[in-house]
Parts: C-alpha cells; sequence; structure tokens
C-alpha cells in the first residue's frame, strides 16, 4: 500500500528542507535533526497536556547517571508508564519524547516516566539496557510516591526504545522482580539480520532505511559482538513464556517490519497475550510525529486505548 498523503507531504518537505540522510549527517547533525525539521515546518503539535506535576531525577548509576523525567496526571492514577524513546541507541531524549509522554499521562491516567539513557557511540551497548534497568528499578521503589499508592507497572518504547522495552521485561521474569504488567512495544528492533525482506524493499527506505539502521548498530556495537545477544536482539531470547501481556504497533513501510511481526507472532506462540494493529500507509518513526501526521494519533489513541482496557480488565479480576 501507499505511503498516506501526510507522509508523503512530510518527506516532501524534509526533501525541500535540503536534509541528507540521516546517516550521511555528523552525529551532531543528526541528533540535532528533529528540532530542525520542527521548527522549519512546525511539525511539533500545540496539543501540550498539562501535568498535575512534573519533575527530574538523576539516577546514580556506574559510570554516570541516568536522567528520568517523572509526568504525574491530574486526577487518580491508575498505574505507572516507564517510556524508553527511540532514536537507534544513538539520537533522541526525553524533550523529544515529553509531549508524547505527556499524551499518554493524560489520557490513561498513568504516570509517565520517561528515561533518558546514555547514548552510543559516546556509551555503547550494554550501556543503554542497563540504564533502562536501574531506572526501571528506581520508579518501582518509588511507584508509591509518584503514584499514590501500589499500582500497576508498565513498560514501553518506540523502535530501539521498544528494544530497551521488551529486554527488561527478560530480565525482570528471569530475576522475578519486579513485576511488570504490561509491554508496550512500538515498532521495535528485536534482531541484526539486514537481510530481510523488509530490509531491503526499495519501498520502505525513507526516514530510516536500512543504512540507517546499520548507521545505528555500528555506532552502538561497533565490534557486532553484541548482535546475537539476547539483550540486543530480543528475537533471539530462546524462551519468550511468561513475560507479560503485550501491545504491538508496527508499520508497513518499516525495515523493521518483519522482525517486529516475528516477535509478536512468537509472543502469541509463548501463550503470551498480543494486542497488535498494523498501520500499512505509514513509515517508521510515524508514532512520535503526532503534529504532523494523523495516522500517529490514531495510534497513540490505539494504544492509550488498550492501555485503558487492560487496566479496567485487570482492575474487575482483582475484584472478583
Amino acid at each position: 500500500m501507499a505511503l498516506d498523503t501526510a507522509t508523503q507531504k512530510l518527506l516532501a518537505t524534509i526533501a525541500a528542507l535540503g536534509e541528507k540522510p540521516l546517516h550521511c549527517m555528523t552525529l551532531d547533525e543528526a541528533r540535532a535533526f528533529p528540532t530542525r525539521l520542527a521548527r522549519g515546518k512546525g511539525t511539533l503539535p500545540a496539543d501540550r497536556r498539562q501535568m498535575s506535576s512534573v519533575s527530574d531525577h538523576m539516577i546514580v548509576v556506574p559510570g554516570g547517571g541516568v536522567r528520568v523525567r517523572m509526568l504525574v496526571p491530574r486526577g487518580v492514577v491508575r498505574a505507572v508508564v516507564v517510556y524508553y524513546h527511540g532514536g537507534g541507541w544513538v539520537l533522541g531524549g526525553i524533550e523529544q519524547s515529553e509531549l508524547l509522554g505527556r499524551f499518554l499521562a493524560d489520557t490513561t491516567g498513568c504516570v509517565v516516566a520517561l528515561v533518558d539513557y546514555r547514548l552510543a557511540p559516546e556509551h555503547r551497548f550494554p550501556t543503554a539496557i542497563n540504564d533502562a534497568w536501574a531506572a526501571l528499578l528506581w520508579v518501582h521503589e518509588h511507584i508509591e510516591q509518584f503514584a499514590g499508592s501500589s499500582v500497576p507497572l508498565i513498560v514501553g518504547g518506540d523502535s530501539a526504545g521498544g528494544t530497551l522495552a521488551a529486554v527488561v521485561t527478560h530480565r525482570a521474569r528471569n530475576a522475578g522482580f519486579p513485576r511488570i504488567a504490561l509491554q508496550i512495544l512500538v515498532y521495535p528492533a528485536t534482531d541484526s539480520d539486514f537481510d530481510r525482506d523488509s530490509y531491503l524493499k526499495s519501498e520502505n527506505q525513507l526516514l530510516v532505511t536500512r543504512e540507517t539502521l546499520m548507521w545505528f548498530w555500528n555506532n552502538y556495537d561497533p565490534t557486532q559482538s553484541a548482535r546475537s545477544d539476547t539483550e540486543a536482539v530480543p528475537l533471539h531470547e530462546p524462551n519468550l513464556a511468561e513475560l507479560p501481556p503485550a501491545i504491538v504497533v508496527t508499520a508497513e513501510h518499516d525495515p523493521l517490519r518483519d522482525e517486529a511481526i516475528e516477535y509478536a507472532d512468537r509472543l502469541r506462540r509463548a501463550g503470551v497475550p498480543v494486542v497488535s494493529r498494523h498501520f500499512e500507509d505509514q513509515m517508521h518513526g510515524f508514532f512520535t510525529l503526532f503534529g504532523a501526521l494523523p495516522a500517529s494519533r490514531i495510534a497513540l489513541e490505539f494504544v492509550a486505548d488498550e492501555i485503558a482496557h487492560f487496566l479496567t480488565t485487570t482492575a474487575k479480576e482483582i475484584s472478583r
């Protein structure tokens, strides 16, 4: 299926701005790209949901610190979502994902914890996953402080952040702690095979291309020693049983499409409840572009509705 009109217009805007492909930029240029795009064509939405409180906290970890931004919605808190941003473990941060976090917090009644894990190439694998884990443990330890009571703990993320969300569920299951109620995986990177059909299709070489993803991996794991490690590629984990239920979002025009769909299918075969939605006319990265792409808002509302449905169903089961 062809890209929708809004995506075609966005790509035309990027072309008109004379932007190079991400993998051809310097590191500084690539990290500043979202800001340049937003300023150049107003892709940031005006929809800035009001919170009860917003606070930043620094978690001390070996070799440095990890910043976590706590977005506390107004009203009774139903759960806490620990959210990991995308960007190939190289780009992105909590500033770029704050509007998304505010939307999820406001629409679901969940505290959203945005994790500013350290980026490659300055901090290579396994730093991102260790930071993600440390942040999860910190949020769990302080859950009553921000939620007001012991509410369910949810993890989620998009792209590389979806990888981190998947991997921390493996760690939590293996450790027996903390209990994760639900995982949200938005087109997660689950493998490192660049010869999959979705990587090779010309119609998928858009905002993020096969070469871009190879550039991400080469920054994250330049020795290629981790590319079969289950903490880098969760699809290689042999046992996916007893993991939390999953909400999975995938896009048709996405090099990561096939591995994300395969991971969701493997979760189902392992007995994990999975609710998924596939967006046939969208590209990789669309989920976080809700100022520019209408489908992004639809996907966000889908995720928010499924979180609310899960929490309502769980509450009813507990009360029986």
